[in-house]
């Protein structure tokens, strides 16, 4: 079917956008905090506000290399524990976003689920490229199981979660919790998915679908060459849809846009992991976009959207599959 027509005023921001292409010469450093407003404008904007009951706390994690990440736990203000934990990771190519970008997205997850969310602020590439923002994701899922009882949250009531690039490290991050030990998430849930980053599967799509109106495959690859070495992009955890064996992964909800070119690689992991023996639902949302699934305020469906999405994870820690 055709683009929503709800999301007409967001194609028209994209096409002026592409009317300014970057500064060459711009530090990386500055061109993010200039996209970042923007995308600090569509969060206030676009999104419907978060319930004013739910409970933040910022924490820091530290990393075997020295480092740390930030990550901001939601808390849901009735009922009593221990929750479940849904481990979150943003999406924005792998090098732009922040905790605030999703704040309301990750508040209303708590609030509709139950669960304690925790949103994990990944170190960024360039500066930082693969595998490190892997290593990051599972270092929170890791952080997460380790402060359950600070956290209120049941370890073995686990999922993780993520859009886009975000989407990418929670299931290489699934990944890496089943190849080297750690806590095991009971489902996850990949949202508008990069899954592919040799870009085979999202070259194919974006010949037979010009309908890829608010990330074409040239923004696309450029995302890709900033996270990840080109000798690198077949490995597992950069690529997880062409890793070897997906056999033992946690039960998957996968959602794609209709026009999106990334839809394809969603459709290819989760005929993988069906073949696998893996659980997985896969919902293509007709006439959606990258980056639509969020506008909570704006797009009728994409509240439909969220609400899969929520009674999925609740009932992936009930034991039930919907």
């Amino acid at each position: 079917m055709p683009v929503l027509p709800e999301l007409g005023p967001m194609l028209a921001r994209v096409a002026q956008a592409r009317q300014h292409p970057a500064d060459p010469t711009q530090s990386v450093a500055d061109r993010r905090a200039a996209i970042h407003r923007g995308m600090d404008h569509r969060a206030a904007t676009v999104a419907l506000p978060a319930p004013p009951h739910v409970a933040r706390r910022d924490h820091t994690v530290p990393l075997p290399d020295g480092d740390h990440l930030t990550v901001r736990s939601y808390h849901p203000g009735d009922g009593a524990g221990p929750r479940p934990a849904h481990v979150y990771v943003h999406g924005g190519g792998w090098w732009l976003g922040t905790l605030d970008h999703r704040d309301a997205l990750c508040a209303h997850r708590a609030a509709n689920t139950g669960a304690v969310v925790v949103s994990v602020a990944h170190r960024p590439a360039p500066e930082h490229r693969y595998p490190a923002p892997v290593a990051d994701v599972h270092a929170a899922l890791a952080w997460t199981a380790a402060e359950a009882g600070a956290l209120g949250v049941d370890p073995g009531l686990l999922t993780i979660g993520g859009d886009s690039s975000g989407a990418n490290l929670a299931a290489a991050a699934a990944l890496l919790a089943r190849d080297r030990g750690g806590p095991r998430p009971a489902a996850q849930v990949l949202e508008i998915p990069a899954l592919d980053l040799t870009l085979d599967i999202a070259r194919a799509h974006a010949e037979s679908d010009p309908g890829a109106v608010v990330l074409t495959f040239d923004e696309l690859a450029a995302n890709v060459e900033r996270y990840c070495d080109p000798d690198r992009r077949a490995e597992p955890y950069a690529s997880p849809a062409l890793a070897a064996d997906l056999a033992g992964l946690p039960p998957a909800l996968i959602m794609t846009a209709e026009h999106d070119v990334l839809r394809g690689d969603g459709r290819a992991y989760a005929d993988r992991l069906a073949a696998a023996g893996v659980p997985v639902t896969l919902h293509e949302w007709p006439g959606h976009v990258h980056g639509s699934h969020d506008m909570t305020a704006a797009v009728p469906s994409a509240l439909d959207w969220q609400a899969e999405v929520d009674a999925f994870l609740r009932a992936a820690v009930s034991g039930t599959r919907r």
